[in-house]
């Protein structure tokens, strides 16, 4: 996805040695990249290949960052909202039921949940978040998805 507009935005995952050790390697993995085509959403480290989902500009409505409150420290997360009938995209979350989602994260809908990745082991800067996607799909908005506090 490498694009030499300067407005591209590429976000690599930190090397670990647990790369070595699930058998990627020690090659730089992109975690999140936005470029005229789409956005890159990686996949998780160990499962990289089969994780890793490609979005075209023409199938995304928004792109939304939100956060899930746990136990301990709440976990970023970025994803895209999409066309109703775009294709079926691999990750992580592929295989949770509405019903999981909605107690897990009931403060974001089913679909984005599905489309999303956690921004863990890279950096996402807003504001070159926003600057690419202002340059490349002008028409979709970003959003930032607050969850109400736990009582």
């Amino acid at each position: 996805m490498a694009d030499p507009h300067p407005a591209v935005y590429e976000a690599y995952f930190t090397r670990t040695p647990f790369q070595l050790l699930a058998g990627v390697g020690w090659k730089r993995l992109v975690a999140f990249c936005i470029d005229s085509t789409g956005i890159l959403l990686g996949g998780a480290p160990a499962r990289y290949k089969a994780q890793t989902a490609f979005v075209p500009w023409e199938d995304i409505t928004s792109v939304v960052v939100w956060q899930q409150r746990m136990a301990g420290p709440s976990m970023d997360y970025v994803g895209v909202h999409r066309r109703a009938g775009a294709p079926e995209l691999p990750g992580a979350n592929r295989k949770m039921t509405p019903a999981q989602a909605a107690r897990t994260v009931p403060h974001v809908e089913y679909e984005l949940l599905r489309a999303s990745r956690p921004i863990n082991f890279w950096r996402l800067d807003p504001h070159r978040l926003q600057a690419a996607v202002d340059s490349f799909a002008p028409h979709v908005p970003v959003l930032v998805y607050q969850q109400p506090h736990l009582r």
